[in-house]
């Protein structure tokens, strides 16, 4: 038996639009969505909600207690999703109705996590065109921050990272068009884009997965990051479901959806462990009406503990917070034992179950 691998998941980090504003270096207010015309303005939701926020606030604000609770879990490899450019380029991708942007002067805030991998395949990344996409990619490289899932060609879009260590940790990332990715923004040869799947079939699942096992390293612990599926509702597809399978039949170790605005079902197949959508961790969306039933203020932090020797899961454990004033708190004690019961009843049906313990929430095999 080997010994333990942790990995710290995340969902998606929109560090644009209201969190932007209220960072040192704010970029252009200017948005283009059909009812709200100005940043600031989310940052006016959540303050007329929950209170004041600080302008010029610290990197590490809008994490708040996620990095305490990193620091305490230990040496990890840390992976999250960045759904947001983060350029100054005023180019507008047509046909969408939302465009996030963070002013590249702000990364201090994307470094305050200490991220191993940020994952771009997603349907933000492009949102003010392929300038903007270039101008992400070569900021957050200039600052040192690991980036998968798009690139300047198709080549280093569907590259993964190699993170070293006992056992090498092997990351992918890609998006489906189930989660808005326009067709257009795929990566070709010499076409800047992300990696774009371009169907959920058994046949795309096993090219993926070869694509991280051509070097023959067996004890190498194979990431799929993903994005996909709508944003709201805990039913997962009978397509995805299928498809995360067989990458995991083909040699994968954990699939990490996300899109979805809240958590969703997660199961174990063949020891393997499946994150249908891990939710938002860090956004702007406090104060916006519509979909309060689904408690989109709770948010988790996935922290995996894995066997360095097979990349079999040996715990899933799920640290709970609530966005108050654009930062994350520990939550309470009340709100902790609905979202157990709320994600018990949802993964159920995939063979777990979810029960609180003293560290958070825990998964396990359904009884």
């Amino acid at each position: 038996m080997g010994s333990d691998l942790l990995l710290v998941l995340a969902g998606d980090v929109m560090t644009g639009r209201g969190i932007d504003q209220i960072l040192p270096a704010p970029g252009s207010p200017r948005l283009h969505e059909e009812y709200v015309v100005d940043a600031r303005s989310y940052v006016d939701l959540a303050e007329h909600l929950n209170g004041p926020v600080p302008r010029a606030a610290d990197p590490s604000w809008p994490w708040g207690d996620v990095l305490t609770t990193m620091r305490d879990a230990g040496p990890a490899v840390r992976v999250m999703n960045l759904e947001t450019s983060v350029t100054t380029s005023d180019e507008i991708a047509t046909g969408k109705g939302i465009h996030y942007r963070m002013n590249p002067a702000n990364l201090d805030v994307l470094r305050a996590a200490d991220v191993d991998v940020w994952s771009l395949a997603n349907n933000h990344v492009l949102d003010h065109g392929v300038p903007g996409l270039l101008e992400t990619l070569e900021s957050m490289h200039a600052a040192g921050l690991r980036t998968v899932g798009a690139g300047a060609d198709e080549v280093e879009a569907w590259a993964c990272a190699r993170i070293p260590g006992e056992g090498r940790v092997l990351v992918t990332a890609v998006g489906h068009a189930s989660s808005g990715v326009p067709w257009s923004w795929g990566a070709g040869p010499g076409r800047p884009g992300i990696a774009l799947l371009p169907d959920l079939s058994d046949a795309t699942a096993e090219k993926l997965a070869q694509t991280m096992t051509d070097d023959g390293r067996d004890r190498d612990v194979r990431v799929v990051s993903v994005h996909w599926g709508g944003n709201w509702g805990y039913r997962v597809p009978d397509d995805q479901r299928r498809f995360a399978h067989r990458l995991v039949d083909a040699g994968v170790h954990v699939v990490h959806g996300h899109s979805s605005h809240h958590p969703r079902p997660a199961e174990i197949y063949r020891g393997s462990l499946v994150l249908y959508g891990c939710g938002d961790l860090v956004n702007d969306y406090e104060g916006i009406g519509g979909y309060e039933g689904f408690r989109d203020d709770l948010r988790l932090l996935y922290l995996v503990r894995l066997d360095t020797a097979t990349g079999g899961l040996r715990s899933l454990t799920m640290i709970p917070f609530q966005s108050r004033r654009l930062t994350l708190r520990k939550a309470d004690p009340a709100d902790v034992e609905w979202l157990a019961r709320t994600l018990d009843e949802a993964s159920r049906r995939y063979g777990t179950s979810v029960v609180v313990a003293e560290d958070g929430l825990v998964l396990r095999p359904a009884g």
